[in-house]
């Protein structure tokens, strides 16, 4: 009872301070209302509370992240369901929720969700996605299977990288004069376009080898020892073009590639080592904890920041970043499941929603363009798929095996989709050749699940042959 005095005591009192404060404050506001009012000019319409609020830059943005974010596992799930990465149903939201399809069924939806004033925040989130998506792919890049197994597939890598470059410049001799923006030197737009044919999306093929029990195969090993050995050669001549691209001239160029090289040399042979001996004993726990996690952010943004102010673009630095980690496998897992898992399932399909609004399919509106777009997918899986099938063939590897290698490797994926937004972003590609690009990307990838099977069959049929040729040879002594 004494308690309950004592708390209506102190609500009576302190309320009735309060009621006090608030009427005598009334009496302020109302001779404040009134001195403003004889200098007041005339009133214009204003906007409702929840309106303007809605129209502010925070609840535009949680709109944008939900709306991307459900649409992006939706889509993947049912091109799971499908047989088909979940990437490639990720890719094809972003593009459902870009001018392509929203913008064109529903403008007034798309130019409420994506404003223009909105669009540069949701770009900063997009690239830190892909800042950590590459890390996590250097994660994953297994530097002493290279060591041991590049022999067997340099050839295979180096053969897919060049076929197809060489077409990829080729073609750029027949789309230059009506394709490449105003004041794009033909040089930067050949070896961009040589970069694109070449690149193969290294996660979605080690994801596609898991799903189809072949990743401790003999084909599997090749074919993740290629793709690795393909990715690093790929994104190193990347790096020399936008180095290329972003100069004023010759010494430039020449002074931003001195210091990419500079800059590996440090990070291989000097950070790398110190990180790993510093944080030896935590790289051996299964949870190394929060010391060491901040400390691989860090070093991981640093890299990234130093190849932004070289000139190469920051992603480069963050899959160095991923390289040079302690190789221990529980602790590269451990950073993987962290980093990837965050960035795939929330920060990823911003970028696909991104690369969505920079996609304008609508441009294609004419056969001649649907016959180019045409013309890039083929030269695109000819390069890749047949120049890897034959260097395979010529190694030795039976004919279904090379296919099935040519088809992995013609996968690009989301890897082609990041290579192709840093040639959009430097200007090399115009948003026509953008969307037809993009649209090879989705094709090769979606391509490579009825390739495999293809290859699946023609497998069944070369065991058969095989098995004929056997019974034959055993019937018939003198053969």
């Amino acid at each position: 009872m004494k308690n309950l005095v004592v708390y209506l005591a102190i609500l009576l009192a302190f309320g009735a301070g309060i009621f006090a404060i608030l009427e005598r404050g009334s009496h302020l506001e109302t001779a404040r209302s009134a001195a403003a009012a004889e200098t007041a000019t005339p009133e214009t319409p204003q906007t409702p509370a929840a309106a303007g609020h809605a129209r502010s830059p925070l609840p535009i943005l949680l709109l944008q992240l939900i709306t991307i974010v459900l649409t992006a596992r939706a889509l993947g799930a049912l091109f799971r369901r499908i047989g088909q990465p979940p990437v490639i149903g990720e890719i094809v939201a972003g593009i459902i929720l870009g001018p392509s399809l929203l913008g064109a069924v529903a403008p007034d939806v798309f130019a409420f969700l994506f404003p223009p004033a909105s669009v540069g925040l949701l770009k900063l989130f997009a690239e830190i996605g892909v800042l950590l998506f590459l890390f996590a792919v250097g994660l994953e890049l297994d530097v002493e299977r290279l060591r041991h197994q590049a022999r067997t597939a340099v050839v295979v890598s180096h053969a897919s990288i060049v076929v197809p470059y060489f077409l990829g410049v080729g073609l750029a001799l027949f789309l230059y004069a009506e394709f490449a923006p105003a004041g794009t030197g033909f040089l930067p737009f050949a070896l961009f376009m040589g970069i694109a044919m070449s690149i193969t999306a290294f996660p979605v093929l080690v994801r596609i080898l898991k799903e189809r029990g072949l990743a401790g195969t003999h084909l599997g090993q090749i074919a993740v020892t290629a793709a690795a050995v393909d990715d690093v050669t790929a994104w190193s001549l990347l790096a020399m073009v936008v180095a290329i691209s972003a100069s004023s001239g010759l010494w430039a160029a020449t002074a931003t590639i001195v210091l990419t090289l500079v800059f590996i040399a440090v990070m291989l042979f000097a950070v790398g080592p110190v990180f790993r001996r510093v944080f030896a004993a935590h790289a051996e726990k299964e949870e190394p904890g929060k010391t060491v996690i901040a400390a691989v952010l860090v070093v991981l943004l640093a890299s990234a920041l130093t190849t932004e102010l070289i000139g190469i673009h920051a992603l480069f630095g963050a899959f160095l970043a991923g390289v040079i980690m302690p190789r221990q496998q529980g602790f590269r897992s451990y950073l993987t499941a962290r980093i990837e898992e965050f960035s795939s399932v929330f920060l990823l399909p911003l970028f696909f929603a991104f690369t969505g609004l920079r996609t304008k399919i609508g441009l294609l509106n004419d056969a001649r363009s649907w016959l180019i777009c045409g013309l890039i997918i083929v030269v695109a899986t000819a390069g890749k798929l047949g120049g890897s099938m034959l260097a395979a063939r010529l190694t030795g590897t039976a004919w279904a095996d090379a296919f099935a290698l040519g088809a992995l490797m013609n996968s690009r994926g989301l890897m082609e989709l990041i290579a192709l937004n840093v040639g959009y972003e430097l200007g090399i590609l115009t948003p026509r050749i953008f969307a037809m690009m993009v649209l090879m990307a989705l094709v090769t990838t979606f391509a490579t699940g009825p390739l495999l099977s293809l290859a699946d069959r023609l497998r069944r049929v070369e065991r058969t042959d095989r098995h004929r040729q056997s019974v034959v040879m055993q019937g018939d002594p003198e053969s």
